[in-house]
């Protein structure tokens, strides 16, 4: 973790991003990646559009209620319909659990992590099991990279979720490949911020589990 808390995501973002283009494949390089909502996939998606053929797994358990995770995920649907960048771009839902949340997390029995801050280990082991998901299905469908919005949001750890897709990089056997990125960098988040107010785009006004609506 010391030793990917020193790197500039950012950078190695865009030197991947360059060997990308200077590949002569006739094929274009595929791209999962997991998405949160629709703001933070905004700036994301027309950032990362020339470079790949993407698709996005909308695999988020940790909303509460159901009803906030079909609003975030129909505004997702309805973006992704809309916005020119991403008229490529294909949308895969997994099925909606919140049961895997509570159980990946632990949080109903670690009672403590219920009171937690966001960026703390409740947080850290939501990135991880989510990225887990992804990273699973990017590596049982042939996906060459594999990815994730949430360090387009000020109030994640961009250092925490890279580590954890580099660790995942390197447990799939480098198969896909993790794409590192700061997505808030470069005025991202602004970004983000600008196309909400362009598309119309339903910004939540918390994180999303049931114990971040509370704090909030």
């Amino acid at each position: 973790m010391e030793n990917n808390a020193k790197k500039n995501y950012n950078r190695l973002m865009q030197i991947q991003l360059e060997s990308i283009l200077q590949n002569n494949s006739q094929k274009k390089t595929s791209l999962l990646l997991h998405a949160c909502c629709a703001p933070c996939s905004s700036a994301v998606l027309e950032r990362l559009a020339s470079y790949f053929e993407t698709t996005i797994f909308y695999y988020n358990p940790n909303i509460h209620p159901q009803s906030e995770y079909i609003r975030r995920r129909d505004e997702l649907i309805k973006f992704v319909c809309a916005f020119p960048f991403a008229k490529d771009v294909r949308l895969f839902i997994p099925p909606y659990n919140p049961q895997e949340y509570f159980a990946a997390t632990k949080t109903r029995q670690e009672v403590a992590l219920q009171s937690e801050p966001e960026q703390g280990e409740r947080c850290y082991r939501c990135y991880r099991f989510r990225m887990e998901k992804a990273f699973a299905y990017a590596a049982e469908n042939g996906f060459d990279y594999a990815t994730t919005t949430l360090s387009i949001s000020p109030h994640k750890d961009a250092q925490k979720i890279n580590a954890i897709g580099a660790e995942l990089e390197q447990k799939n056997g480098n198969s896909p490949k993790f794409l590192y990125a700061d997505f808030k960098k470069k005025n991202g988040y602004k970004r983000s911020l600008e196309l909400s107010c362009e598309y119309n785009l339903y910004r939540q006004d918390y994180c999303g589990c049931v114990f971040s609506q509370k704090i909030h």
